[in-house]
This record gives structure tokens, C-alpha cells and sequence, in this order.
């Protein structure tokens, strides 16, 4: 038995234009019903990853960088971060005065008191509330906390304040251009992984890895079997992979499954 583990932005969906390629869909689920165990592993909290996602039918997911993972209906692990350490950021975003997004396997929030300014926060915010995402919650409740966060920052100075305080506390992920994604220290895409192995006493050689971007450095160095989409953000992800699939939106993921055997 294979077990495979997915990104969706750029790996799971089309780097074109976001849609789930049929060709995707299908060879999952043809991997699944041979035997095979098929996990979405994510930076995405797991109320942003959407019912089209969750339909096309996995065994559980890796959520927020491997910080949630759910089987089935088991919820496997959940950490989430003490509050006064979020409003500690909060405070510390209000004052630098950067686009910041919480995230959280219940919601995902921009902070209301600021107008945002990026205009990749904006586009962000656009498609949440495209999806119908409140997200303009009150995040000066005492109670308010989340699970990790991002920030798209305006210039440098930006970014090496609010990382004073977070690199105790969180890996700093370069996303990108000023788009930062902030994880709790300790959990990861590769951390999640050896979970969901654990889970099943599997071997690490069972473990297939496939990604696009940055975040996905972590899980795609951590396997033997690591595949790299055509659609790749760097080179290097492609030169250090196991093995190069064509792009998301030309059958990469099917392509790379009936290669490597799942059916």
C-alpha cells in the first residue's frame, strides 16, 4: 500500500486557473479504490479548504502545515496558539501597521480596524468573500486566538519587526515577493506526514509527496518519493525532487500516479 499526501494551490488545482483538473479527481480516486491511501496536506486551515476539495475524496487531511489532521472523522491532533500570544501579534501588526490574515481551523480574518493596503491582501480578500468567509471577525476578544497566520509587508523594516517577536515562536516561510507564512515551530508539512505514517504504522517509504511551492520544501525533502508539478514555483524544487510530473493543468497529478504505480 501507497499512501499520498497533496498540495492544492498549484499542485491539486490548475496553476491557470484554480479549477480541480478532471484528470485529478479521477486518478485519486482510481488510486483509492486500489488500495491506496490518499491525503490532502495543506497550508490552508481547514475551514478554507473547500467542499470542491474535500469531494473529490481523500482519507483525511493535513491542515495548516501540520498543525490539524483529520482522518475520517477523528480529529488526529489540533494545536492551536495561546491567545495572548496572538494579541501580542495583533498588537505588534497594529503598530507597523501590515496586512495581516489569522487563520484557524474555524475561520480565516483579516483585522477590521485596518484598511488593507497589499494588493495581493486585497485579491486575498476578494476570494474569501467570494466564498462567503466572514472575514472581519473581532479579534480584540480576549478569547480570540488562531492556529498561524501570514502577512503581506510593504517594506523590510516591516518584516524584521514583526519577526523579533515571532521568531521565537513561529519558522518565518518566504511565500514569495512580501508574502510570508507564519508556522507554529515544530509542525510542518513533514511533521504531519510522519503523523498520518504513525497513525497507520507505515513505513516512510510508503509516502509519496506532491507539491509546487515553498511550503511544500519541508514534506517533498522528507520522503524518498517526491514529486515535483511541471508548474513548479523554483527550480529547485523540480531539481531536488525524486520526480518531475508535467503541470497541474496538464494532467500532472495522473500522469504521475499511473507512473509511479498506484494503479
Amino acid at each position: 500500500m501507497k499512501i499520498a499526501f497533496f498540495d492544492i494551490d498549484g499542485t491539486l488545482t490548475s496553476e491557470i486557473d484554480g479549477s480541480v483538473p478532471d484528470s485529478a479527481k479521477k486518478a485519486i480516486r482510481k488510486a483509492r479504490a486500489a488500495g491506496n491511501l490518499m491525503f490532502l496536506n495543506t497550508g490552508r486551515c481547514f475551514q478554507n479548504v473547500e467542499q470542491r476539495f474535500r469531494e473529490v475524496g481523500f482519507d483525511g487531511f493535513v491542515n495548516g502545515c501540520g498543525t490539524h489532521i483529520v482522518i475520517g472523522d477523528e480529529t488526529l491532533l489540533y494545536v492551536s496558539q495561546p491567545a495572548e500570544r496572538i494579541h501580542d501579534i495583533i498588537k505588534l501588526s497594529r503598530e507597523i501597521d501590515v496586512d495581516t490574515l489569522y487563520e484557524c481551523r474555524y475561520y480565516v480574518t483579516f483585522d477590521r480596524t485596518l484598511s488593507i493596503k497589499h494588493p495581493a491582501a486585497k485579491r486575498q480578500a476578494e476570494r474569501f468573500l467570494e466564498r462567503g468567509y466572514d472575514i472581519a471577525m473581532n479579534i480584540d476578544d480576549p478569547n480570540f486566538t488562531c492556529d498561524k497566520f501570514v502577512i503581506w509587508y510593504q517594506t523590510e523594516d516591516q518584516l524584521a519587526k514583526i519577526r523579533e517577536y515571532t521568531d521565537q515562536y513561529f519558522e518565518c516561510i518566504d511565500r514569495g515577493g512580501t508574502f510570508r507564512e507564519f508556522v507554529p515551530i515544530g509542525y510542518s508539512k513533514a511533521t504531519g506526514i510522519q503523523k498520518v505514517l504513525d497513525h497507520y504504522n507505515l513505513p516512510l517509504e510508503s509516502a509519496y509527496a506532491f507539491g509546487d511551492s515553498n511550503n511544500d520544501e519541508t514534506m517533498l525533502s522528507y520522503v524518498k518519493h517526491s514529486v515535483a508539478m511541471g508548474n513548479a514555483e523554483s527550480e529547485d524544487i523540480i531539481k531536488n525532487a525524486a520526480h518531475v510530473t508535467t503541470k497541474a493543468s496538464e494532467d500532472g497529478i495522473a500522469n504521475a500516479l499511473k507512473e509511479l504505480g498506484f494503479f
